[in-house]
């Protein structure tokens, strides 16, 4: 070796040991707050001199999700750099072809758009509580509350670009991928934040058991109102609409929310209630939803106590500690209910009687939909659906049997799923609907 190289080296090393003395010396005898001003000087003048532009796309505004980011994560997913060495990967089900592969937090990868390099750096920070305090107001959060963020760098000089070309062109792309047979999405959620599962129901209002012409008065009520936007602006509403799904239980409320995202390609918040701390939770919650989408309570009644409106309590007038039914209002048609558009919302419940009816009249609840027991149209759907059968002997018989007894859509589906072949299973409706009628003559 050299003694070029040798002085190289113990160049090098002195530089190493002045660095790591000098970061010691800052830790250790330099006040916290003084050390943030010198950090903060460093970071200027590089800034200052630098010739690079940095851009940052924080995860959410507020409580409200940033598109952008979700824009940029889904098109980064396909750019990743051969270079970059740690990644996530998932795959949601058995029959899906494809692995799915993301950055991990920390990791970096290099996009060219145009011939100019676009910089991506995906990073994550947990939040204190004085700093969550100071970005979201009034609105406090005990947990911890991690922040990710993208960071995109390129040449100053491009800055025009990047506003005009690319970052349209990934919100465009993001749109049209969303457009395109996009899976829908079954959010639910944990403490104050929305996890998502891909939605797979197959329910459609072709499939789903229910009277003919009530499913083409809720067909026709949703299309008029995702075509309404001018005129519910116009009005100076909210443009949101609510429905009330009631009935007993097994009459197929929730196939038909499934039915309704399917058909309007919506994803679905499915609400806990039971899960919210209280009323600052739940607007948050709300905040954190997205345009065209479905959010839903499931037996509402069951969920929140519907007699503290006009009970002045301690407990249920402190929205610090636990959800109220006013909580609940404002969450439906309050100012808090105009933050996103194209939202709908439904309430399903198994009591209506239960329900108080400041929460039911039009506005919040516009459309009562009863979902009741099996009708002899919708009998006939299932025979289609299960067996191909639009037609049998045995259909006049159990038609005029359904007519005198109650019994859930549930409970007919289950009999028809006996058996695979359809006269077996038809045979055994019939069985089960005489035995029902039977038992009902003998208990009277």
């Amino acid at each position: 070796m050299g003694s070029s190289t040798k002085e190289i080296l113990t160049i090098a090393a002195s530089l190493a040991a002045s660095a790591m003395l000098f970061h010691t010396v800052i830790k250790d005898f330099i006040p916290s707050k003084i050390r943030n001003y010198i950090f903060k000087g460093i970071r200027y003048l590089h800034d200052h001199f630098s010739s690079e532009l940095t851009l940052l796309i924080d995860e959410t505004d507020g409580y409200s999700p940033n598109i952008v980011y979700q824009a940029a994560m889904s098109y980064l997913n396909s750019k990743i750099s051969p270079s970059v060495k740690r990644l996530r990967v998932s795959k949601l089900g058995i029959d899906d072809i494809k692995f799915n592969v993301s950055l991990d937090r920390g990791q970096e990868t290099i996009d060219v758009f145009e011939e100019i390099q676009f910089r991506w750096h995906f990073f994550s920070t947990q939040m204190s509580e004085n700093s969550r305090r100071s970005n979201k107001g009034n609105l406090q959060i005990e947990e911890d509350t991690e922040l990710r963020c993208l960071e995109l760098t390129c040449n100053i000089k491009h800055k025009d670009k990047v506003f005009d070309i690319y970052l349209p062109f990934i919100l465009d792309r993001w749109t049209a991928l969303k457009n395109k047979g996009r899976t829908l999405n079954l959010f639910i959620n944990e403490r104050k934040i929305w996890s998502p599962v891909k939605l797979h129901h197959p329910a459609t209002f072709e499939t789903i058991a229910m009277d003919m012409e009530l499913k083409r008065t809720v067909m026709e009520d949703l299309t008029k109102f995702v075509q309404s936007k001018d005129y519910y602006k116009s009005i100076g509403k909210a443009w949101k609409r609510g429905y009330l799904l009631y009935g007993p239980p097994g009459t197929g409320k929730s196939s038909l929310v499934a039915a309704m995202a399917n058909f309007l390609k919506y994803d679905i918040y499915d609400l806990e209630l039971t899960e919210v701390k209280n009323n600052i939770s739940l607007r948050g919650l709300l905040l954190g939803t997205s345009s065209r989408s479905i959010i839903v309570v499931e037996d509402i009644d069951c969920s929140i106590t519907m007699d503290k409106r006009d009970i002045p309590t301690k407990e249920s007038d402190d929205e610090n500690k636990t959800v109220t039914l006013s909580g609940l209002l404002n969450f439906v048609d309050g100012l808090w209910s105009s933050c996103g558009e194209e939202k709908i919302i439904v309430f399903t419940t198994n009591y209506k009687e239960r329900l108080d009816p400041a929460l039911l009249r039009p506005g919040r609840m516009d459309m009562h939909i009863y979902m009741g027991y099996c009708s002899p149209c919708a009998f006939r759907t299932f025979a289609l659906n299960y067996h191909n059968v639009d037609d049998h002997p045995l259909f006049e018989e159990i038609e005029a049997l359904l007519k005198d007894t109650e019994v859930t859509p549930a409970t007919v589906a289950e009999e028809l799923m006996r058996s695979v072949d359809a006269n077996v299973a038809l045979q055994g409706l019939l069985q089960f609907l005489q035995c029902k009628i039977s038992d009902a003559n003998e208990t009277k």
